[in-house]
């Protein structure tokens, strides 16, 4: 029994793993761009968007999951997949935004209009539709909706923290805001690029 507990705990580490560094859904798949441009200007909203994403991916990964397995499979409506996942995330990207606006209303401020967009993110709808494609079981896929929501918040939390350090003002005109962002995304990709092939589902 302990060693089917830990095989079941080592494959939830082996599958978050990957799906936060070796396949990044911001730095290897390019989704979510948006919002990770709009947000990272400093680490404090990073980190508030952030932590939103990693809670609504494992949720919503993980009910998507059940919708899918025991109600449209069952009933050969396979084809309703992609509007039903979108129905999930936005009901609860609504509720994210009710609990922050009362939890913290000057991060509420500060994330503005890029909180409801998270309805939008298309990292979240991504990683609930890259499950489809894995042989995964109910654990492993709230752990892969884990994993890439921390990728993804790792991501953002890094690019926010190199561009508050980077001075502008000393960039040339034409690569000033989006495109110094886009041009820090590029390098990091490189390096979590770098780790594709370690690590194989």
């Amino acid at each position: 029994m302990e060693q089917l507990d830990m095989n079941i705990f080592l494959s939830m580490l082996l599958i978050f793993t990957s799906a936060a560094f070796t396949d990044n859904i911001l730095l290897a798949r390019f989704l979510g761009m948006c919002s990770c441009l709009g947000v990272s200007k400093k680490v404090d909203t990073s980190l508030g968007l952030g932590f939103a994403v990693i809670f609504v991916t494992a949720s919503t990964s993980a009910i998507n999951y059940l919708i899918y397995k025991f109600a449209l499979v069952p009933l050969g409506l396979e084809y309703l997949r992609l509007i039903t996942f979108i129905v999930v995330i936005a009901a609860f990207v609504q509720f994210v935004e009710m609990v922050v606006e009362r939890v913290s209303e000057r991060l509420y401020n500060a994330l503005g209009i890029f909180l409801p967009l998270i309805t939008v993110n298309c990292a979240i709808l991504g990683i609930s539709l890259f499950m489809l494609n894995k042989p995964f079981n109910f654990l492993q896929t709230f752990a892969f909706g884990a994993g890439g929501g921390f990728g993804w918040f790792l991501a953002i939390t890094l690019i926010g923290g190199i561009r508050e350090k980077v001075n502008e003002r000393a960039v040339p005109a034409g690569l000033a805001g989006p495109g110094i962002t886009l041009i820090i995304i590029g390098i990091m990709s490189l390096a979590f690029v770098g780790f594709s092939g370690m690590i194989k589902l």
